[in-house]
């Protein structure tokens, strides 16, 4: 008998595979292999598989609260139907580039979608020095496509509005707000770096010009509502193989400015390069990671033009000067938004592997300071690093060893 799974509760592996039991996915459902796989902070995550047909989905479940927390740090549940909608409306321009929803319960606060085993987590095969080819191809689509359709370039002013109001993602939105512009440039008790590091961390602290400069990134981040971001746009949330990417988790969604995503993608390309000054015969790496940005905003501003000269509706867009104009307000956010998640991942709360699993401590911290200098850097300069090769040229600085 199937036990009618419908008041919320975490789950457990008994109880998803009686929740899945009603969805008629399986032939087999009796016999399902359950396994729990996630290890995020927000969410659990299972794996079903069916043995005889070799089917599988995953099952993935918010959490009221911050697992990396606890429930002291309460989180609303709406942020998993935030999640399901929005890769609905990314399957729409995208659907090769994001895992297929089966089945979404908003009262349970899950979402059934594609199984993705055969991919692998980007942030894990950069660190192991694999390189995928055709990543920022697929990356520079996805962000090019998804946002440009969800923003008043595409849209009709009432549908905007409405889905703006769909996505108000405010738990979600303050943990970006704290954890990204906020707790990393104060002595906050969420940071989180060696006491070695303190001197150089102490000197972001207290420069003025860099905390204005963060403070008018934030109220951009605030108020500037041009399209639907995925908005945690990192390399774990991207899976890959040789052929297929895949961008996961967008449970962050809400309407920002458009340079965000391209910044945390940038970003975290740039942590990896930084981490390379740890290995020998590090220069091709770096090459390649450096190309991988340069082709990432190449094909976003190919698409994004493409999508402006086809599909735009909005008058004040036939006038010459607006696309360099806007084109060049998305680069210029973008660096600046790469500098803030570069030093968020360094010293505060959430760091990335990519840095912390370099082996010898010295030349972590010395990496790490190194990754302190770039991000302050590029928030001061973004708006004279015109070009993608002044982009590319102020890296290649930071990366000479």
């Amino acid at each position: 008998m199937i036990q009618v799974v419908n008041q919320y509760a975490p789950f457990t592996t008994h109880t998803v595979g009686e929740f899945v039991k009603t969805l008629s996915i399986f032939d087999h459902p009796n016999n399902l292999i359950i396994k729990e796989i996630g290890d995020g902070n927000l969410n659990l995550v299972f794996q079903l598989v069916e043995p005889e047909t070799n089917r599988s989905i995953i099952v993935k479940q918010a959490l009221p609260y911050a697992k990396v927390v606890g429930e002291s740090w309460p989180l609303s549940l709406n942020r998993a139907k935030i999640e399901s909608e929005s890769l609905r409306i990314h399957a729409k321009v995208v659907p090769d580039l994001v895992p297929r929803v089966l089945h979404t319960d908003h009262e349970l606060a899950c979402t059934v979608m594609e199984d993705l085993s055969e991919h692998n987590i980007l942030r894990t095969e950069l660190i192991s020095n694999r390189h995928y080819p055709l990543l920022a191809e697929h990356i520079g689509r996805y962000i090019a496509q998804t946002l440009f359709t969800t923003s008043d370039f595409a849209l009709h002013p009432f549908v905007k509005k409405e889905l703006v109001q769909k996505f108000t993602n405010p738990d979600l939105c303050k943990i970006t707000e704290d954890l990204v512009f906020t707790d990393p440039f104060f002595d906050h008790p969420t940071n989180d770096f060696p006491i070695e590091l303190r001197p150089t961390v102490e000197k972001v602290w207290s420069d003025e010009t860099l905390l204005t400069e963060v403070g008018i990134l934030k109220f951009q981040f605030l108020t500037q509502a041009e399209a639907l971001l995925h908005g945690d746009l990192h390399t774990g949330s991207i899976f890959v193989t040789e052929q297929s990417t895949k961008v996961i988790d967008p449970e962050f969604a809400f309407f920002g400015p458009i340079g965000f995503d391209l910044g945390q993608f940038f970003a975290n390309i740039i942590l990896n390069a930084l981490s390379k000054l740890a290995i020998t015969e590090h220069q091709v790496r770096l090459s390649e990671l450096l190309r991988t940005i340069e082709r990432t905003w190449i094909t976003f501003a190919q698409e994004f033009t493409k999508l402006w000269e086809e599909t735009n509706h909005e008058i004040y867009t036939n006038i010459p000067g607006i696309l360099p104009r806007f084109l060049l307000k998305i680069w210029t956010d973008a660096i600046g938004f790469t500098g803030c998640e570069i030093i968020r991942r360094t010293i505060g709360l959430a760091h990335v592997a990519d840095l912390d699993t370099i082996e010898d401590f010295h030349t972590q911290i010395k990496i790490k300071e190194r990754a302190l200098q770039l991000g302050s850097d590029l928030i001061k300069s973004r708006t004279h690093l015109y070009s993608l090769a002044h982009f590319t040229q102020r890296i290649k600085g930071a990366l000479r060893s």
